[in-house]
């Protein structure tokens, strides 16, 4: 249960923070299907705390390539 709670804190902070930072981008947008299937793959790799996860998933979404999604 607290892994759960961590990745959708950590999956919400970097998706907020991601469209702060993109205005354009729209809340359904698949990137954020992408950045929910990465984030517990990376905390199987490296049990992080929320803030690690959410900056490890800002990342990830910036290094995604914007016109594939």
């Amino acid at each position: 249960m607290f892994d759960d709670i961590v990745l959708k804190t950590a999956a919400e902070t970097a998706w907020t923070v991601y469209r702060s930072r993109h205005p354009g981008i729209d809340a359904r947008d698949d990137r954020r299907c992408l950045l929910q299937r990465h984030l517990p793959r990376r905390w199987e790799e490296r049990r992080s705390d929320t803030e690690e996860l959410a900056s490890f998933g800002i990342a990830y979404l910036d290094r995604l390539p914007r016109e594939e999604c």
